[in-house]
């Protein structure tokens, strides 16, 4: 009995695969990547599926690692027939925080179940306590951003001095002070005041 129901999951999860191949053409539902592949469960909807790339599976499963311009790629994917598909994007374009994915928010179209399944994994509600980043002019910064010093700043143990308009790219936020960001002065990871910056 053990070794039939462990054959027939095996069989279940192949199919599931197979059907997912050939109905995403080999590549990620969200990207279009055509490597490293795999099929993802969709967090808090039963029996529901897509076949994505691992850069993709990595930026689902970790907020921290999510670069927000790799998501302009939802621009195509949030159009999918395939509800799996449209949850996921919905789901990423509240995660990514960024004005060009509120404006991909407001053309999406979904049926009122599916808004709904999209909204099972708390996407798109606001945290009372979560810890906002923004620049000099209050724009909102996320990890991945780009951004420009408005003066100069020394570094901190060395004797460099980052001057103004020096560009800093690929920033990272530290999660636990909204003023602080990290980011590469030349070849040094620095902490950097958001007051200081400019998003670009």
């Amino acid at each position: 009995m053990f070794n039939k129901i462990t054959f027939d999951f095996s069989i279940s999860i192949m199919t599931s695969e197979k059907e997912l191949k050939k109905r995403s053409n080999n590549q990620c539902e969200l990207c279009s990547a055509s490597e490293n592949l795999s099929v993802y469960d969709v967090p808090n909807a039963r029996d529901t599926a897509i076949y994505a790339c691992n850069s993709c599976v990595e930026q689902l499963e970790d907020s921290e690692k999510i670069e927000a311009n790799h998501w302009r790629c939802l621009n195509d994917s949030m159009w999918s027939e395939h509800d799996a598909v449209k949850i996921m994007a919905w789901r990423m374009l509240n995660r990514v925080n960024q004005p060009w994915a509120e404006d991909m928010l407001g053309m999406m179209y979904m049926e009122d179940d599916i808004l709904e399944l999209a909204k099972a994994a708390g996407d798109g509600e606001a945290d009372e306590n979560q810890i906002i980043h923004r620049d000099v002019n209050g724009v909102v910064l996320d990890n991945g951003d780009s951004v420009v010093l408005i003066k100069d700043l020394k570094v901190k143990g060395s004797s460099m001095v980052a001057k103004q308009g020096t560009a800093i790219r690929n920033i990272r936020l530290d999660r636990n002070n909204s003023e602080y960001i990290e980011g590469k002065v030349g070849p040094t990871l620095t902490v950097i005041i958001t007051k200081y910056v400019k998003k670009i």
